[in-house]
């Protein structure tokens, strides 16, 4: 049996989980937006008592290192990162992008030619990342300008996006095969199955030089 401790802190309500191989044993959100501090220790405490598992049976730490709050990440990871150090187990970082593509390619299979994940991070910038039909990247996990999202989208046919993007309308695209998902919530239960693959592939990251996916440039201005 392999037992996976995952710590989610990207968004403002942090959450924290355990699995046992595919499926998961428990489950915590916090309620109290944007104090993952004060509570993820807690949550972890309250997710292993729940799953009747010890720190020391945990076979590695899960985390969805970004994109999202900088501050929020930071907190996520650095918690991960002591608890694999001290605990001598490995560490996975996955990405959000990675996660909402992954979702809905689990359930829909082979109905698109891609799944394309749009996160809005500042006005006319955009996280994307975008698999096919066969979960190949085709489109790796970056920080892009309106424009050059339009670009990369431009030979993309028969897709579904998932995104917060109010501006895209799944009347104008329809034409070309594109459908739009709104809901870009994180499911539990298809990270569990998609971090269990990771696993078994022993998709781990070094501990020392791991960094959340805070994606966004850095951009100065005179």
């Amino acid at each position: 049996m392999t037992y996976l401790l995952y710590i989610d802190t990207s968004s403002d309500k942090g959450s924290v989980a355990i699995s046992c191989d595919d499926q998961l044993l428990a489950y915590k959100i916090n309620a109290d937006s944007r104090n993952h501090t004060a509570f993820i220790n807690t949550m972890i405490e309250a997710v292993l008592a729940e799953a009747n598992v010890s720190l020391q049976e945990l076979d590695g730490v899960v985390v969805c290192a970004g994109p999202g709050s900088y501050t929020g990440l930071r907190i996520g990871l650095a918690t991960a990162k002591g608890l694999c150090y001290v605990l001598d187990k490995p560490l996975f970082l996955h990405n959000k992008l990675t996660l909402l593509c992954w979702q809905e390619y689990y359930d829909n299979s082979k109905k698109y030619e891609a799944y394309t994940a749009i996160l809005t991070a500042r006005e006319k910038e955009y996280f994307i990342s975008a698999h096919d039909n066969n979960f190949n990247c085709i489109i790796k996990p970056q920080h892009v300008l309106e424009d050059t999202m339009e670009v990369l989208m431009n030979d993309l046919k028969e897709v579904l996006i998932i995104t917060d993007n109010e501006n895209l309308s799944s009347n104008e695209l329809t034409d070309k095969g594109i459908q739009i998902e709104k809901n870009i919530s994180v499911s539990i239960g298809h990270w569990v199955s998609y971090a269990f693959q990771e696993y078994k592939c022993n998709n781990s990251v070094n501990l020392s030089e791991s960094e959340p996916f805070y994606l966004k440039q850095v951009y100065t201005h005179k």
